[in-house]
């Protein structure tokens, strides 16, 4: 099959929070010419759309609720069908079995394929510390730092996060879709092994 048949990769970085996903989604995008989904970022550009999918969100939003999966969802359709890309990144999404299951109904219908599942691996004690040492530098420099960079609040946020998205794990690692990485290394370190792994994913 030629490049030119071959649809773009999509890649989904999995890892707890402060793993470094926003930065190496960066680089790919810098190197590769892939683009980021950030469902936050999505979320917050839609509330200010003034679209359709965008009024509900804000409404949603106003209300204190969740924003569902099924709007979430709509607003990735949306920039798959839209937005030119030599593949997508996948950053906060999917979270959950369900969410796996309705991307990868989502990718079919827009005759994308997944690419590649990528979990940065970290030593979460090493990673706690990591985190609360750089908001203490960065408070005692005067910068703003987030209100729940604290250990106890990390080590919460990192219970949520094996409870509720380490299952997707074992579901890709059952698909054959799932690479390892070690996150604890250097940034340009992880960023050539994530490199590599994206390529191998493009020849396949």
């Amino acid at each position: 099959m030629s490049d030119a048949q071959t649809p773009p990769v999509n890649v989904i970085l999995l890892g707890p929070p402060g793993v470094g996903k926003g930065t190496q989604a960066q680089i790919l995008v810098e190197n590769r010419g892939m683009v980021q989904l950030s469902t936050g970022d999505m979320l917050r550009e839609a509330k200010k759309s003034g679209t359709e999918m965008g009024n509900r969100v804000a409404e949603v939003m106003a209300r204190g609720e969740l924003v569902t999966d099924e709007i979430v969802i709509g607003l990735i359709e949306e920039k798959l069908t839209t937005v030119k890309a030599d593949g997508f990144i996948f950053d906060g999404f999917p979270r959950t079995l369900a969410q796996a299951d309705a991307l990868a109904d989502l990718l079919k219908k827009t005759g994308q394929r997944l690419g590649v599942v990528i979990e940065m691996q970290v030593d979460d004690e090493i990673l706690v510390q990591r985190i609360v040492g750089r908001a203490e530098q960065a408070k005692a420099a005067g910068q703003p730092v987030r209100a729940d960079d604290n250990e106890e609040s990390l080590k919460f946020r990192l219970m949520e996060y094996y409870k509720k998205t380490s299952p997707l794990i074992g579901y890709y690692h059952a698909k054959g879709d799932l690479k390892s990485v070690d996150a604890m290394g250097g940034i340009e370190e992880i960023a050539t092994k994530l490199d590599e792994i994206v390529e191998q994913a493009k020849a396949a």
